[in-house]
């Protein structure tokens, strides 16, 4: 049976806004060749899509031919503004954006883990009004098509996508209490939604958060199926299938952290990974590691050094070999650079080896065929830690495995929880 001309008319205009979200401004022309429907069509739909404020024309195309350049539509950016939060241990950043992805307000806070609950709420939530203030809002004319229909004003917040850690209930959408995190992660969630009733709040798991961003615009743009590898404070995995997000039965998909290995000192429990993957490859492991190795202190690696900065170092170091001169701010007595040097190698390999444990566990039971490395100790260790240990895979594995280091890296939960509220609102909006 034929669809009927109205609905025929949403599943065209549906269609188009998917294209102008997905490709940016686009000609009618473009459109016309995208979307294979009639040149007259094209131009219905473009007519009343502008006519309702969906879309609007941006400028024209720069193609040098004979006659007027074509115009350009794209999407109304001002019609709604999108807020995305990084939530940690310790901190939470925030950023404002139009519908359409454009960044109108960015900032970020410490939170004093002493604090308690009430005042760490508050300083969270007093952040996201401040920026939401400084992106500026407004209202403006709706459609003909928004008569008698309650509707948001233009550049009123619309949604607020949220990165934690910690497990996601998939029935309920939030987050579930988890031993170990701060007891204000939970109430901030309820805290936005009763400060900001207007706004949808969407939370997500960092590592998933992370791992959609890095699907879009990051290291993994050209694949449907990975696994990201999360390498933080913490340790997590995300799942990527066939294009989608796979959670599990009970939103724990991918907490590798508590997967036993050997080399550790015990097993894990079921509410703390001591003894799991994660007392190998988790920050506080990593800085270990570096001690052991003779590389924490030394050089660019001082002793107060984060996982992520020693694991740069070492890359720099391993890099720059053949270097003469022994570093700079080195203390009286420090090594040779070539027995710096190969410190630094066998830090790198040890830590590669490590995580190889991990990566050959998730390779034997998903076949994912790319393993992204993220977080800030990932994208650190760039090609030189990938290469590791896919080398060390490829020994372990029949299966094979390309590994990546992260594009986007730390900021890769903030621009997930942005796309996933953008994707969430032009749902909404765009019917």
């Amino acid at each position: 049976m034929p669809a009927s001309p109205s609905t025929a008319r949403a599943i065209n205009d549906r269609l188009a806004l998917r294209l102008l979200q997905r490709e940016g401004p686009l000609t009618a022309g473009q459109l016309k060749q995208l979307t294979g429907l009639s040149r007259p069509t094209v131009a219905d739909l473009v007519e009343r899509l502008t006519a309702s404020g969906l879309i609007e024309m941006v400028g024209e195309s720069g193609a040098q031919r004979r006659g007027p350049n074509a115009r350009l539509y794209g999407i109304v950016g001002d019609r709604a503004h999108l807020a995305a939060l990084d939530v940690r241990l310790e901190s939470v950043s925030v950023l404002v954006s139009d519908l359409v992805g454009r960044v109108l307000a960015e900032a970020s806070v410490p939170i004093d883990a002493d604090a308690g609950t009430g005042p760490a709420v508050e300083q969270a939530v007093a952040l996201v009004e401040r920026a939401v203030k400084e992106a500026g809002s407004g209202s403006g004319p709706t459609g003909p098509g928004d008569k008698g229909v309650q509707r948001r004003e233009w550049g009123s917040l619309h949604t607020v996508g949220i990165g934690a850690p910690g497990l996601i209930d998939p029935a309920t959408g939030e987050l579930r209490n988890t031993t170990g995190l701060p007891a204000w992660h939970r109430s901030l969630v309820g805290a936005l939604q009763e400060r900001l009733p207007d706004a949808r709040v969407v939370v997500e798991n960092e590592t998933n958060l992370a791992a959609l961003a890095e699907m879009r615009d990051g290291a993994a743009r050209d694949r449907d199926t990975f696994v990201l590898l999360w390498l933080d404070m913490g340790i997590g995995a995300a799942v990527v299938l066939d294009g989608v997000l796979r959670r599990g039965s009970s939103g724990g998909a991918g907490e590798i952290g508590f997967l036993p290995v050997p080399g550790t000192r015990g097993i894990p429990s079921a509410t703390d990974c001591e003894g799991g993957f994660h007392s190998l490859a988790g920050a506080a492991a990593v800085l270990e590691l570096a001690r052991e190795c003779g590389v924490l202190g030394v050089g660019g690696a001082g002793e107060r050094a984060t996982a992520a900065e020693v694991v740069r170092w070492a890359v720099a170091t391993v890099a720059d070999g053949d270097a003469e001169a022994v570093p700079p701010d080195a203390p009286r007595g420090a090594p040779a650079p070539r027995r710096i040097h190969a410190r630094a190698a066998r830090f790198l390999d040890t830590l590669a080896e490590r995580l190889a444990l991990g990566v050959a566990s998730v390779v034997a039971l998903l076949d994912p065929g790319c393993v992204v490395l993220g977080g800030e100790v990932g994208q650190a260790g760039g090609d030189e830690l990938a290469v590791r240990v896919a080398e060390r895979i490829a020994l372990m594995s029949p299966l094979p495995a390309e590994v990546r280091p992260s594009v986007l890296g730390d900021g890769a939960v903030l621009r997930g929880a942005l796309l996933t509220a953008q994707d969430g609102a032009q749902d909404e909006l765009f019917g």
